[in-house]
């Protein structure tokens, strides 16, 4: 059989960070990419909003175009980096109905279209892959999709974002407060110049969305996730966690049970031996437990230009193979609809800090605050000083906190509002789960 020396098309559509670090990825390593392939690669066009700001050697200025619909016609794959969910879904949209297949790293636009975005693929009979979409050059997502198809996976809980993941590992390592870590972070390019996303916890949701649905087959989206950040951790929080020899760390978790399923993002409490106690710096790690294979750990970069770039030339690779080969990969089953468990499903062991007026009888009130809604307490510790003070307060303010037994989030919440209104209780309450 003769070979096939039509060259494999490829757009890209973005040249940021990660847009530039790919084409330098795709140009340099063409020759090599093609021998895998068994077909010649090439780039066909960069899309971008201003062709004179792209200023890369290993960008030809000829393939810069700001045409970016003309270009998702001209391709066999396009390569989406843009982000964002309006202008992205347009394009990803137009690229598979044009009949190429897409690559992506835009992980809002899977947790809000995705389900969509894969019917079309399917429909049209091209491929929709993402592996940089979670955990950046961590191997996660296709061993999710493809190797653990024969299995049944049970639950997934990880560090995915290495921003928050700096932060806390800096006031743990460092006993600095948030926003002065925060700022750091951003002066080195770690976070940011609006860092919303990733510390009130969405870009953790958007991954946990994409986990779930891949995970359970079915259909969960950003607006399924329940989501809380790490804006509320202090250094107090830190110095607690450090006396029980624990760390925070956030936590995207998603989990299948007789309720339902389940997908959230949240601040815990681990011990300092466990392996997420260990990822440091902007690393991500995940473990998924399936029914067969037990417990799996995905540990690797999480962030940054290059190893982001490594996973999506790796997805292009996969596709242009299928493509010499004459065939697709296989689709993304969402055959499930499976309901979403309810708030007070899942239980677990909290460890509340409250802020206190230092006067007799505090702590008997609010155990009885917590008798009468049914929480047991497992633990207190009074012996951290707290860094707030109460303008309306002239005394000494305690710092309290409470470590429970099992509960159901509904029911602590209740207690710890309940407890708030107390009139000797002061400050924003902090609420960590704490998990073995």
């Amino acid at each position: 059989m003769a070979e096939n020396t039509t060259p494999i098309r490829v757009a890209l559509l973005g040249a940021g960070t990660v847009g530039s670090a790919t084409a330098r990825l795709l140009v340099e390593q063409k020759e090599e990419l093609g021998k895998r392939i068994g077909r010649p690669i090439e780039l066909v066009g960069v899309a971008c909003l201003d062709p004179d700001e792209v200023n890369y050697p290993w960008i030809d200025k000829s393939l810069l175009t700001t045409d970016t619909a003309g270009l998702c016609t001209r391709a066999d794959i396009v390569i989406e980096l843009i982000g964002g969910t309006t202008v992205a879904r347009t394009f990803v949209l137009k690229a598979i109905e044009s009949g190429a297949s897409v690559v992506t790293a835009n992980k809002a636009l899977l947790a809000k279209y995705g389900p969509e975005i894969y019917q079309a693929a399917a429909d049209k009979g091209v491929d929709i892959y993402f592996e940089a979409a979670v955990g950046g050059a961590i191997p996660f997502l296709r061993p999710l999709r493809e190797s653990l198809v024969g299995d049944k996976v049970t639950s997934m809980l990880g560090i995915v974002n290495g921003t928050t993941n700096y932060i806390l590992d800096e006031m743990t390592t460092k006993g600095l407060q948030f926003d002065d870590v925060l700022r750091d972070a951003q002066a080195k390019g770690y976070a940011e110049a609006d860092p919303t996303g990733d510390i009130e916890g969405y870009d953790a949701a958007n991954k946990a969305a994409i986990m779930a649905t891949l995970g359970f087959h079915t259909n969960v989206t950003i607006d399924d996730v329940s989501v809380e950040g790490i804006t509320k951790i202090t250094a107090d929080d830190i110095a607690a966690a450090a006396a029980e020899h624990k760390v925070i760390k956030l936590l995207a978790v998603v989990e299948r049970s007789e309720a339902g399923v389940s997908a959230r993002v949240y601040p815990a409490l681990l011990p300092d031996t466990h392996p997420l106690a260990s990822v440091h710096g902007s690393f991500n790690a995940v473990f998924v437990k399936a029914e067969a294979a037990d417990d799996l750990m995905f540990y690797g970069r999480g962030a940054g230009g290059d190893p982001t770039a490594s996973a999506v030339v790796g997805d292009v690779v996969t596709e242009a193979r299928h493509i010499a080969a004459g065939c697709t990969g296989p689709e993304i089953p969402l055959y499930n609809n499976l309901p979403f468990a309810p708030a007070d499903a899942s239980r677990a062991a909290f460890a509340v800090r409250f802020l206190i007026h230092d006067k007799p009888g505090v702590l008997a009130a609010i155990a009885a605050e917590f008798a009468k809604n049914g929480v047991s307490i497992n633990g207190v510790n009074q012996d951290l000083k707290p860094t707030a003070v109460d303008p309306g307060y002239d005394g000494e303010i305690q710092q309290l906190r409470i470590v429970t037994h099992p509960t159901d989030e509904v029911t602590l919440r209740n207690t710890v509002k309940a407890v708030q209104q107390l009139d000797f209780v002061t400050g924003e309450p902090s609420i960590l789960r704490v998990l073995d």
